[in-house]
């Protein structure tokens, strides 16, 4: 077992160093590869070219949170001060601790939680959110059927949310892994939004079962 244990890891070792994504990140300044992945999402489907109020659901490290800020032209002072508008705001929240990123207001705890709840409604202070990003995923137990409830019940909190704070025209994007859970969640978003997608980025590696849900405007 420690021999294949050693091969693993010598191999996500190896395949990490010479990931592409990896070192893009390094070069602009991302904390992790996995900002690509929204990027993506968001190029190719423009889902934030209006965006002022986002939530970023499981937010640690931070890379989803700094290309949020950079898109919303946050930390920024002159940005901020010719703006007519609202100040645009970005909210994040993880269990695990983040580091600053200019212009995003953090929340740590756990999302499933009324005092993390009261501080996210708190924290939008009224304002219609444009998009939910949740990049969540439970601690995975290795039980199949167990991981796939965790994480249904997870996204549907996350869809709860949005529903009760998206604007009617507002986008979720909501990391799922195919399996057992998957159709239940697909079905959730086809039933909650006129438009849903499946779409899985580059950025995401082939040998992953991730795929990121997509849904845009609200069932009335």
């Amino acid at each position: 077992m420690a021999g294949k244990s050693g091969k693993v890891n010598k191999a996500w070792l190896h395949d990490h160093v010479n990931d592409p994504y990896v070192k893009l990140a390094q070069k602009e300044g991302y904390r992790a590869r996995a900002v690509y992945k929204l990027k993506e999402i968001d190029e190719v489907h423009h889902l934030l070219a209006k965006a002022q109020v986002v939530v970023d659901l499981g937010c640690a490290p931070g890379a989803w949170c700094q290309y949020l800020s950079r898109r919303l032209g946050l930390g920024k002072a002159d940005t901020v001060a010719e703006s007519d508008g609202p100040t645009p705001k970005v909210v994040g929240v993880d269990l695990l601790p983040m580091e600053s990123v200019p212009g995003v207001q953090f929340i740590q705890g756990d999302f499933q939680s009324d005092a993390v709840l009261q501080a996210l409604q708190q924290a939008v202070a009224g304002r219609p959110v444009d998009a939910v990003v949740s990049d969540m995923a439970p601690n995975l137990s290795g039980h199949a059927a167990t991981d796939a409830a965790r994480m249904e019940a997870l996204i549907e909190m996350a869809v709860d949310f949005a529903q009760t704070h998206l604007r009617p025209e507002g986008v979720m994007v909501a990391k799922v892994f195919h399996g057992s859970g998957y159709d239940p969640l697909a079905r959730l978003f086809r039933q909650t939004f006129r438009q849903s997608k499946a779409y899985k980025p580059k950025a995401s590696r082939s040998r992953s079962a991730e795929t990121f849900l997509i849904g845009q405007g609200l069932r009335m």
